[in-house]
């Protein structure tokens, strides 16, 4: 039997293919844990959050360095600080509910796909999910999408045992409450609902035999939404009708309403063309099924006119959520992580006739040959172009040649080895990349992509008993604070932060402020400034007290204190 044979079908046993797919998978979403801090966009926010739920004990109001956060429910920062509790380590806490969330995803696709189809089948569904680059990635990394991707999932795996496999009510009623985990998660988690719209046509002759008494059951499915939601939303609006705050009650309305039909309908950040993900996120974050896609879809419109009805409920799931974010002007890549497991169960079935023909193997075996090439030009380029590494010393990034180099390598040499054998190649390479990055080129940014330096130059130099503030910050400033720091409201423009420094600092004596240049440029003196150096793409200075140019036109607004725990970072 042929490399790729052997990984198209799998072990023999359903446990044991099951426990190998899960290990696998524990091996390349777990490499490098530990060894890096909370990354930009998302992840400081979240750990944050969930480091002062650990600090507070407070769960039910997600709060980041003092100011409520509002922007999404509670119940994956939950789980960081439930890890968090029991490792005592925020570096390996913060990556555990994704990582997790990936191999309950896994598990999830391996069993729906046996159910449907056989255990070979479901052996190559859990391997083509594992090598999409896109849920890896989240598996890898705290960011919401992983663990909203596990309920929405479990939302369509119960909807198919229902619809398909004979499962009886139970399963549709757990179809809607994982929905309603994944609205407490994020308030896309209603997406599973999607697997229910292609049965209205799949399943019409069966609706129309349905007896009077079917109606009832199929009606009370959005009571186990709403008590999947209930388990945060009841106790969250209790407290704020209760408490008379003003602040909580702007906290509900904005976790209710903006951050939902208003983020959805009329997004403020990044917008982007109807077509995004179909030009710039499936191409690149899809691989390597993306390339499949001119064999797929053809074969999907064939089964789907043979009257299988399994394909048009998958589908129709996966097509619907590329419409429902496409027709947002608001896009990220990361949103569209819930389609990729309906897309390896749609396409393993398939893959072993799609790969016996003469392009899907050509470019199989040209991706992994173009992953061997770039690492070992990456390579040359740090270790031989002097720009290349001047580049990486002003940026503070330790010079990455050698791992590129063992990236290049070994892909190149699992190139060579399974040169006829293109699956097994995509394989091993893509499993090379996510171990390389993990222990090697993740410890070596990790400098670069957090300001721990910036934090303890400007701590030495503030004296014992006097004041700092940030201003523009992201939150991984205060992940790495040591004393108590002073802070401006999230959703202050940088500029109106610079002139509420000048006048925080106006107002007594001893009073430092921290910011990038160009927030503080029109509100501070900066010729005393002394600067700390570049992160995040701007340069911070610190601000010595009396250098402030208070206008009388500057926010009035609150300032926030956050006050780290002892054994911070």
């Amino acid at each position: 039997m042929t490399p790729d044979e052997r990984l198209l079908t799998g072990p023999t046993d359903d446990r044991r293919a099951l426990l190998f797919l899960l290990l696998l998978a524990t091996v390349l979403f777990g490499a490098g844990l530990g060894l890096r801090d909370p990354w930009p966009a998302d992840e400081p926010r979240f750990a944050l959050v969930a480091r002062q739920m650990v600090e507070s004990g407070e769960w039910l109001f997600p709060v980041r360095g003092g100011e409520l956060y509002p922007d999404k429910p509670p119940l994956f920062m939950w789980a960081i600080a439930l890890f968090l509790k029991l490792t005592g380590s925020l570096r390996v806490a913060f990556l555990l509910p994704s990582l997790l969330a990936g191999l309950g995803t896994l598990a999830l696709v391996f069993d729906l796909a046996r159910r449907l189809h056989d255990r070979a089948t479901a052996w190559r569904a859990g391997l083509l999910l594992l090598l999409t680059v896109q849920f890896t990635l989240q598996a890898r990394t705290a960011q919401i999408d992983a663990l909203v991707t596990l309920w929405i999932t479990l939302g369509v795996y119960a909807f198919v045992r229902f619809l398909l496999l004979g499962g009886g009510w139970r399963w549709y009623y757990l179809g809607w409450f994982a929905a309603g985990l994944g609205v407490i998660t994020k308030g896309v988690g209603i997406l599973a609902l999607f697997a229910l719209v292609p049965a209205l046509y799949t399943h019409r002759a069966e609706i129309r035999r349905a007896p009077l008494s079917s109606w009832p059951k199929a009606l009370a499915g959005p009571l186990a939404l709403l008590a999947a939601v209930s388990l945060w939303g009841v106790p969250m609006l209790v407290a704020v009708a209760q408490s008379g705050d003003p602040a909580l009650e702007a906290y509900r309305n904005n976790i209710l309403f903006k951050q939902t039909v208003t983020r959805y309908g009329a997004a403020w950040h990044h917008v982007e063309p109807w077509w995004d993900y179909l030009v710039k996120v499936i191409p690149p974050f899809w691989l390597p099924l993306s390339l499949l896609l001119p064999w797929l879809v053809p074969a999907w419109v064939r089964e789907v006119r043979a009257g299988d009805r399994r394909v048009p409920v998958l589908l129709g799931y996966l097509l619907l959520v590329l419409v429902f974010f496409s027709a947002s002007p608001g896009k990220r890549g990361v949103y569209i992580t819930p389609a990729t497991p309906a897309l390896a169960l749609l396409a393993a079935p398939l893959l072993p006739e799609l790969l016996r023909k003469t392009w899907p193997r050509r470019l199989f075996a040209g991706l992994a040959g173009l992953v061997g090439a770039l690492g070992l030009l990456a390579a040359l380029a740090a270790l031989l172009v002097p720009k290349v590494g001047e580049r990486l010393a002003a940026e503070e990034i330790a010079n990455p040649w050698p791992a590129a180099l063992v990236l290049g390598v070994a892909a190149t040499a699992f190139v060579l080895r399974f040169r006829r054998f293109p699956l097994a190649a995509v394989a091993f390479v893509l499993s090379i990349v996510w171990l390389v990055v993990g222990f090697g080129v993740n410890p070596l940014l990790n400098a670069s992509r957090t300001p721990r330096a910036v934090v303890e130059a400007a701590e030495s130099r503030v004296p014992p008993g006097e004041a700092l503030a940030l201003v523009a910050y992201r939150e991984q400033f205060l992940l790495f604070a040591r004393r108590p720091t002073n802070h401006f409201p999230y959703l202050m423009p940088p500029e109106m932060q610079g002139a509420a420094a000048a006048r925080w600092q106006a107002g007594d004596a001893g009073r430092w402020v921290l910011g990038p240049d160009k927030a503080l440029a029109d509100a501070f003196d900066l010729s005393s400034a002394t600067d700390l150096g570049k992160r995040h793409g701007r340069r911070w200075l610190l601000v010595p007290p009396g250098s402030g140019r208070p206008d009388a036109a500057a926010p009035d607004g609150p300032v926030y204190l956050y006050t780290p725990p002892k054994t911070a970072p």
